[in-house]
């Protein structure tokens, strides 16, 4: 018999412009509503950590197309006597700590959301260097918009093995509804509250992903 395959299970137009309405409307209020939290926000990052106050770095989006991400920085320069960049846990201070388990350094992606390069819902974009690495299977999670909240975040996130937290992206992309998408942005603001996964001084990043 020949081999089965898999059916792809793709939104309907309806739920992708009604996605893409929220996302455009939704970012654009809370722009506006956050310029002073954000104005606060730059200047202690400014005072704390220096410049530059934004964090940016080229990320996949969807169909693996590159973008720039930006966050508030949440880490120093320092590094080690042979001029190396000291690890994560070293360079990140008591106010990066906060901002990142508050989720207040992600503020600035309301820009990307805005643009149409990332959703509030969706797998989070990754590194550029490893979307030659994925597998079949994992390069499914390009098959959508990135997130600002994905599956994975609130399952588990920097406590995840990079294996799980892949299964949980194509997870979504085949079962993406509204009721989902519903619920994982209640389950992610309540995850702001509970951050257990990101609090733990042993997973301050995923370490890099190699491939399978």
């Amino acid at each position: 018999m020949p081999k089965q395959i898999k059916q792809i299970n793709k939104p309907s137009k309806v739920f992708t412009t009604v996605k893409r309405l929220f996302d455009l409307h939704f970012s654009l209020i809370l722009i506006i509503l956050m310029l002073p939290v954000n104005a606060i926000i730059y200047l202690m990052v400014l005072f704390f950590l220096g410049k530059p106050v934004l964090f940016r770095q080229l990320r996949a989006g969807k169909g693996g197309r590159p973008f720039i991400i930006y966050k508030f920085r949440t880490m120093t320069n320092t590094t080690s006597p042979d001029g190396s960049m000291m690890p994560d846990e070293k360079r990140l201070t008591r106010f990066g700590a906060f901002l990142r388990s508050t989720s207040l350094d992600e503020l600035p992606q309301l820009i990307n959301i805005f643009r149409g390069e990332m959703s509030f819902i969706g797998p989070r974009p990754l590194l550029m260097e490893y979307v030659p690495l994925y597998s079949e299977e994992q390069a499914r999670r390009l098959d959508c918009v990135p997130g600002l909240l994905g599956w994975a975040q609130i399952n588990g996130r920097n406590l995840l093995s990079w294996p799980e937290r892949f299964k949980l992206d194509v997870w979504y992309v085949e079962n993406r509804s509204f009721l989902l998408e519903i619920k994982i942005f209640f389950w992610g603001f309540k995850k702001i509250f509970d951050n257990s996964d990101i609090s733990n001084p042993n997973h301050v990043t995923m370490p890099p992903f190699n491939g399978n």
